[in-house]
């Protein structure tokens, strides 16, 4: 697949939640490097810091914990008068604990969902309000393999990646012909947290399962997110697409 042209999104406006490590970071930095104004989200005061000084051409970070309504409410209003409005949502912000179902708490639950799911949705509606207003629009979510297949250890996060994934086809329904709600659904990926949760012994091991043998950079993923919220993706909306060398294959 051939990536859109390297200015493809000149001009355009774009928040990217989670913005501020990993996938998100690199979503927003692909972004820029292709003519977007990029806002952050993140609730990460440290990390927002961080991307402000990594990404010189940043229009904005915003601290928000997209779980919490208010904040995202007043969020979406900074990010008004940064952009004066938005034509690409990156719902991205996530987290995972490694855990067995029986062990898991419904304070743990609760915060899982709360920030992935909730937190995709509240961002989201808070979009879409404003994409109605001008009649278009490109809503994209980091959901997960997770979300497609079972996965010992993470039964919350597996559940809110699937929730995510029929969010996002809602969204397509109701707000199609004018807007365009994807899922991308990606497999291993070396991030901070995944590195915070597997130790090198157990990253080598799921290479090894793995038909390319390695994890997915976070940069291959933004090119994904790129594409699919540039014109030569006009024609896809609705759907789960894996980022994952051939892990579900």
């Amino acid at each position: 697949m051939e990536g859109p042209a390297p200015r493809a999104h000149v001009g355009r406006r774009v928040v990217v939640t989670g913005g501020a490590s990993g996938i998100g970071l690199a979503t927003a930095r692909r972004f820029i490097g292709e003519g977007a104004r990029v806002v952050v989200l993140d609730r990460d005061a440290a990390a927002l810091e961080r991307a402000r000084a990594e990404l010189p051409g940043l229009a904005g970070a915003v601290r928000a914990d997209v779980s919490q309504s208010d904040e995202v409410e007043a969020a979406f209003g900074e990010t008004d008068g940064l952009l004066g409005g938005v034509d690409v949502l990156i719902a991205n912000a996530g987290i995972s604990v490694r855990n067995r179902f029986l062990d898991i708490e419904p304070e743990q639950w609760s915060r899982v969902i709360g920030v992935n799911l909730t937190g995709a949705f509240l961002c989201a509606r808070a979009a879409v309000r404003r994409m109605a207003e001008q009649r278009s629009g490109v809503v994209l979510f980091t959901s997960s393999t997770n979300g497609l297949d079972g996965h010992p250890f993470y039964a919350d996060y597996n559940a809110s990646k699937a929730g995510i994934n029929l969010l996002m086809k809602t969204i397509a329904l109701e707000c199609a012909p004018w807007l365009r709600a994807n899922a991308v659904c990606p497999g291993y990926v070396l991030t901070p947290m995944q590195q915070a949760e597997y130790t090198p012994d157990m990253l080598a091991a799921v290479n090894r399962r793995i038909p390319l043998q390695r994890h997915a950079q976070p940069e291959e993923v933004a090119a994904l997110f790129a594409f699919l919220a540039s014109d030569e993706a006009a024609y896809i909306t609705g759907q789960c697409i894996s980022i994952d060398g051939g892990e579900t294959a």
